[in-house]
């Protein structure tokens, strides 16, 4: 059965630490993720971008999450990313979706507002956690794509305001991180973020950490950050690792030979980003 995040990211607050949401596309990532968490006792969150889900087929995902999370005994969420269309989130929680993100960040400020609390109505009632992001960060994610121009980081003020009017459970915000690849480690900023916390209650989410240096991660969390979203640093070694494959494999047609490699390759990521997220006291 799939679960909220609600719980898991209060959880997270309280304890200092930051949950791993990998950004998964097939079996083979949703294998890596879960059974590396479950290595690390760790709880995780599984998210889908609207692409992925055209891809793979939301009641496949479901249905291949659901028993990951009957498999072992570790949080696991299945969660909608950077979902923009009401009418289809509205859909993926009527088939079971606990947890999803109504992104309207590119929209104005009142109209941002209007969506999500939209969104936020229909969800709560089936007791599904929404997350919706203020501001815009750089980059690319799947066919959402903001220009350098278009960036904003997250008014701390108006987080508060937003927040309260929307009854959201989790804020997105953008402090400097960006969706992609990064061609200079970036400046968060981490003034912007404490502010952020003083005035906003629930839990708070980094987007774009992909690339983001481990210790500036740690930053963050001990900052508020509650949840941390990696998706283009789990893509590359799948990638590279099927390139490197066929280069020196060119007739083989067997997918279990060149997926296992590829599944290797992308533990390590995973590995790395659940102990960034721990907390020290939590082992």
């Amino acid at each position: 059965m799939l679960v909220s995040t609600n719980q898991m990211l209060l959880d997270a607050q309280k304890g200092g630490y930051a949950v791993p949401a990998f950004n998964i596309h097939n079996l083979e990532t949703i294998q890596v993720v879960v059974d590396t968490a479950n290595e690390l006792r760790s709880p995780v969150i599984l998210a889908a971008t609207p692409s992925t889900v055209k891809y793979a087929g939301l009641e496949y995902l479901i249905k291949m999450i659901e028993t990951a999370s009957n498999k072992y005994d570790i949080p696991i969420a299945f969660h909608l990313d950077h979902h923009e269309d009401v009418n289809s989130i509205k859909e993926a929680i009527l088939l079971g979706c606990k947890s999803v993100m109504i992104d309207a960040s590119h929209h104005p400020f009142e109209e941002n507002v209007k969506i999500v609390k939209e969104v936020v109505d229909f969800a709560h009632r089936y007791d599904v956690s929404v997350e919706a992001e203020l501001g815009k960060l750089v980059g690319q994610e799947d066919d959402l794509i903001v220009d350098e121009s278009q960036s904003a980081y997250t008014d701390p003020k108006l987080a508060k305001e937003f927040v309260e009017r929307t009854g959201i459970n989790s804020l997105a915000v953008a402090i400097g991180t960006a969706h992609g690849l990064y061609k200079n480690e970036p400046k968060l900023d981490y003034e912007r973020l404490k502010e952020i916390k003083k005035l906003v209650d629930i839990p708070l989410v980094l987007h774009g950490a992909s690339g983001v240096p481990f210790d500036s991660v740690r930053t963050t969390i001990e900052d508020g950050i509650c949840k941390v979203n990696i998706a283009t640093e789990l893509k590359i070694p799948f990638a590279e690792s099927l390139k490197e494959f066929f280069l020196k494999n060119p007739n083989e047609s067997d997918p279990r030979k060149y997926l296992i490699p590829a599944k290797e390759a992308m533990k390590k990521v995973v590995v790395d980003k659940i102990i960034m997220c721990k907390s020290d006291n939590r082992g």
